[in-house]
């Protein structure tokens, strides 16, 4: 009688390292042409399935991501080789982000710990915080820069990022989430930062009393209903509480931006991405005069307002 395979003997397949795939990059090559063909979505981080794969494969070795290229050639070893497999397989098979599975991602490359209690880090804002913007020439003087708040921070990588960017400066950040605010603390301790970066609970300005910054940055919740209706599974694997902002999408804005004028200083600016919701915005705030700032691979998705508008 033949005997069926066992679901750990089909794993066990499905898992197999090939041996003719002896370098990193064949390693890459290969994933690509999973990835593909499993028509897996794309949207934490990475923007292809090359990029994609060398993320898995880079981090399943241990790689600098800096580094890579100079590795590629590389021959790997058969643990290696089935460790990468076993990423590769997982990725497909599960359509977990690829970050949850290697917990940890990058931005601007600088490494954050990450898993399922926060969203993949993909904010725009951590692009502006590092560009010219902030300059003799840009939107406000970074040597003016000494208190910024982070709203809804998530995992905490834009409040480390803005710490990195203006050295002088203390940032609070703020979360509703008891677990989101646990995962801001490792990164906040991994990166040094206990001493100038202060987490705290609360419904958006709630914890701050009366305070004031010379910088608000902010990437709340900001999917409408229908964007939530058709989340790809990738996305399903994030917190909702991250992601739902009513039918509109703008929830959590229209808070952010009318009480924003009680905490921000008159010469500072509220920076907040708010997706595909341009549109949107500019309906619920017919008078104000936001500044839309576009980067490498988006358009319209931040808004920039000074302290002296929100105030008109």
């Amino acid at each position: 009688m033949t005997r069926r395979p066992t679901a750990r003997r089909r794993k066990a397949a499905r898992t197999k390292s090939p041996p003719e795939l002896t370098t990193i990059i064949d390693l890459v090559r290969y994933a690509v042409s999973r990835l593909r063909a499993a028509k897996v979505v794309l949207a934490h981080g990475t923007t292809d399935p090359v990029a994609e794969a060398a993320f898995l494969v880079g981090e399943a070795l241990h790689l600098p991501p800096e580094r890579f290229d100079a590795f590629s050639r590389a021959h790997v070893t058969a643990r290696e080789r089935a460790e990468v497999m076993r990423l590769i397989e997982a990725r497909v098979r599960t359509r977990k982000p690829a970050a949850y599975l290697v917990r940890k991602s990058y931005v601007q490359g600088v490494p954050f710990y990450v898993d399922e209690r926060v969203i993949v880090p993909r904010s725009f804002l951590g692009e502006l915080l590092a560009g010219d913007l902030f300059g003799e020439d840009g939107l406000i003087d970074p040597a003016r820069i000494t208190r910024v708040l982070d709203l809804c921070t998530g995992s905490g990588c834009l409040a480390i990022l803005a710490a990195l960017r203006f050295p002088t400066a203390t940032v609070d950040a703020v979360d509703i989430s008891k677990d989101a605010l646990a995962v801001a603390r490792i990164n906040v301790e991994q990166h040094g930062l206990r001493d100038r970066v202060r987490l705290l609970r609360g419904d958006l300005y709630a914890p701050l009393g009366d305070a004031r910054y010379d910088l608000i940055l902010t990437n709340p919740p900001y999917v409408d209903a229908a964007g939530m209706a058709g989340r790809p599974p990738e996305c399903r694997h994030e917190p909702r509480l991250a992601l739902a902002a009513g039918a509109d999408g703008l929830r959590f804005v229209r808070r952010i931006v009318d009480e924003a004028p009680r905490h921000l200083n008159e010469a500072g600016g509220l920076m907040c991405e708010v997706g595909r919701g341009r549109a949107a915005v500019e309906r619920a705030f017919p008078d104000k005069s936001f500044l839309w700032l576009d980067t490498e691979e988006s358009s319209g998705e931040v808004f920039w307002i000074g302290g002296g508008a929100l105030r008109n």
